[in-house]
């Protein structure tokens, strides 16, 4: 799982455990996030062969992505007929097995999240917590300050870590990949390290230092999915445990987040469209709270600290987009806010960074990349235009105000550096081996038109030298929820896909915030049918254009974008041959009817109330994939569910399966000898989380399953896997 840092919005938005269907345990989006102590993520190399020989452990595994590790073991068959296949593609592993081994292979980069403070790293080695000197950091010198087998928890990993500020302390969160529980550990420092306390279900967490030198650290309560209470605790001689807030309505969470300066520490009280915040003196931690603004409905708003000085992001005033404004710290209400900076029309806010003479915006407009950077002494600015083959950004915070590291990455190219040095006024790109997927495949960008008029953008990525691309089979990505960007961070499975012939297209549609927030509140709610007619749009168009063909198409979603998909499976199945699914969200009715289910309350914002309006109920019933199920014929469906997901219980996924079968069975009585059903595969994976990206069962089942679908030889792919996966 890669933990990288997070700075502002990924921090308060992206990696927050309560925005619902959406939340990605995703390895972008893990709670790393910009702190005093400067999180540092480091880019180490290895030679394939060499990992080939090292299988790393599943602790190991938390902190390398994107490496993956597969096995023999894990090509079990979904199905008994299926064997045959599977034996084959077995004898195709053994096959190219020494050629690979002992040829050399391309380097590259695994990424290990670590926190600098002072003089030494800490980071996970193996099942411990360690630290070691930074001068020392890649060498096997280190020192270990717990044994996360103390725990007794299944396969545990650290997924955040924080230093209190003088190093006595070290507090770190630890997790299970098969469940979204967590504990955190606080370890005394000292010649014979010891773990001083531990605190269950615990969201966020952060340390000050109060007016005595004392270490205070702040921390969230999570209970049943709601992060509702802070806490507050000291360690040693002065022990205390104190609920310090408590958020009383239930459709709101709460999260912390230090400033990068440290100054303050803000309790953020947010929901899907409002947010306040809350400052905690980070010199004097004790006092009351002050209260930037009170929360108004549909406001929007983020804080930063420099030099006595907030920088607010919000959405406040026309247009409804994010824009940059400041104020002194001591009058932060709203009507001293002043406009700083505005952005232009389409453009999504990403993340902002702020240093000591700048501010850096990373940007998303037009559906391409852009870095701001403004001056904070003259109030210039800088845009700088991304490479085109960039889709995506990975933060890194760091301690030095001279420069500005960040990656670039896409679905089929791993992460690269960049920094931007602000003496210079230059961005300076990581040199070194190029990756030869930018000679062998190309990245272009498409509009299709929406039955409204509205231009939905798409991304499509698909070799250089491929021809009669009608002929090609497709994959296409959607999302379209939460104002939540689709994904597409670097996955080794996409990248063997498109090295194997296939066309991927990632579609931007309404109710995601590729376009900005209006791009998410034209696809919420009574909008929600937009979503559905831009994706039905978007693989018109493909088609229209000459991409691929109806009998060659896929269709991929996890989490909420599983309604669009089976909303496009019954209203227009034609366009389709087969789908993958991941913890899809299909029930939207019955699901948000149910007021006991813990996240019932926080998605009135998304997907209404059809509790206690009728238009909004009646307007669910018009797109939800369950109530929309008749007798047709459907592409194939291959659903990966998992059995304590909280999120999307599975339920509804088992109720929309069977219900599936049901009328796909009747249809079949109806089309008479010879007609083909659809192959209808649930696939339940133990365990409590909501999305286990990195699952490698999950993912060569997928990959088996389409080829098999399209009826593709998939020796070919399964052999480029293994240039990325280990077995």
């Amino acid at each position: 799982m890669q933990r990288k840092s997070k700075l502002f919005l990924q921090a308060l938005k992206y990696s927050i455990p309560h925005l619902g269907k959406c939340m990605q345990k995703q390895h972008l989006n893990h709670y790393n996030f910009a702190d005093h102590y400067y999180n540092r993520i480091k880019l180490k190399k290895y030679h394939l062969t060499k990992c080939l020989q090292n299988k790393p452990t599943v602790s190991e595994l938390a902190r390398n992505i994107p490496s993956r590790s597969f096995s023999s073991k894990d090509f079990l068959p979904i199905k008994q007929e299926n064997e045959k296949s599977l034996s084959e593609n077995m004898d195709a592993f053994e096959k190219v097995r020494t050629k690979l081994e002992t040829q050399p292979q391309e380097e590259y980069e695994i990424i290990n999240a670590e926190v600098k403070h002072g003089g030494f790293v800490y980071y996970q080695e193996g099942c411990c917590l360690v630290r070691s000197k930074d001068e020392e950091a890649d060498n096997d010198n280190y020192e270990v300050l717990f044994n996360l087998e103390e725990l007794k928890l299944d396969q545990p990993f650290i997924d955040c870590i924080r230093v209190a500020p003088d190093e006595k302390y070290v507090a770190a969160k630890i997790r299970t990949e098969d469940s979204e529980a967590s504990t955190c550990i606080v370890v005394k420092l000292s010649d014979q390290p010891v773990m001083e306390a531990s605190f269950p279900n615990v969201s966020s967490f952060e340390w000050v230092k109060d007016e005595e030198e004392e270490d205070v650290l702040f921390y969230t309560f999570q209970r049943n999915l709601r992060c509702h209470d802070v806490y507050r605790a000291t360690f040693g001689d002065n022990k205390r445990n104190e609920r310090f807030y408590t958020e009383k309505d239930p459709s709101y969470f709460v999260f912390l987040y230090l400033t990068k300066d440290s100054r303050f520490l803000t309790i953020n009280i947010m929901n899907k469209t409002t947010s306040e915040v809350w400052l905690i003196d980070g010199l004097s931690p004790w006092d009351p709270p002050v209260l930037i603004q009170k929360r108004i409905h549909g406001v929007l708003y983020y804080v930063e600290h420099r030099d006595d000085e907030l920088y607010i992001l919000t959405n406040v005033g026309e247009p409804t987009e994010f824009k940059l404004m400041r104020t002194a710290a001591d009058t932060p209400a709203i009507m001293n806010w002043d406009l700083f900076f505005t952005m232009k029309r389409n453009t999504k806010v990403v993340d902002l960074d702020m240093f000591k003479d700048h501010c850096v915006l990373f940007l998303k407009h037009s559906n391409l990349l852009y870095v701001n950077v403004i001056g904070l002494a003259d109030d210039s600015v800088r845009s700088l235009k991304l490479p085109p083959w960039a889709c995506g950004f990975i933060m890194d915070t760091n301690s030095d105000p001279k420069n500005c590291p960040f990656q670039l990455c896409s679905p089929i190219r791993p992460p690269k550096y960049y920094t931007y040095k602000f003496a210079e006024g230059k961005l300076f790109e990581e040199t070194g081996h190029e990756d030869p997927i930018t000679k062998t495949s190309r990245v272009l960008r498409l509009e299709a038109k929406s039955k409204d008029g509205k231009s939905v953008p798409m991304t499509i990525f698909h070799k250089t030298d491929s021809e009669d691309l009608q002929k090609k089979p497709l994959l296409v990505h959607v999302y379209g929820a939460y104002g939540m960007d689709l994904k597409m961070n670097f996955r080794p499975e996409r990248r063997v896909l498109v090295d194997d012939g296939w066309i991927l297209a990632y579609c931007h549609v309404r109710g995601g915030g590729e376009l900005g927030l209006q791009w998410h509140a034209d696809g919420r709610l009574t909008k929600k049918l937009n979503g559905l007619a831009d994706l039905e749009a978007c693989i018109k168009t493909l088609h229209g254009q000459g991409f691929s063909q109806p009998s060659l198409t896929t269709l991929t979603a996890f989490s909420a974008g599983g309604v669009l998909v089976g909303a496009l499976c019954n209203s227009n199945p034609e366009l389709l041959r087969a789908v993958t699914l991941e913890a899809p969200f299909l029930d939207v009715l019955n699901t948000m009817m149910d007021t006991t289910l813990p996240l019932t309350l926080e998605e009135l914002e998304e997907w209404g109330n059809p509790s206690s309006d009728e238009k909004h109920k009646n307007y669910i019933k018009r797109y939800c994939p369950y109530q929309n199920i008749k007798p047709q014929h459907y592409p194939s469906i291959h659903i990966t569910a998992y059995e304590n997901d909280e999120r999307v219980p599975l339920k509804g996924i088992v109720n929309y399966t069977e219900k599936l079968k049901e009328a796909i069975t009747e249809h079949a009585k109806d089309a008479g000898e010879g007609y083909q059903a659809p192959n209808v595969v649930l696939d339940i994976q133990p365990g409590g989380n909501h999305v286990i990206e990195d699952s490698h069962k999950k993912i060569t089942a997928q990959i088996k399953f389409l080829y098999e679908e399209l009826g593709l030889d998939s020796t070919s792919v399964f052999e480029n896997l293994k240039k990325y996966l280990k077995f």
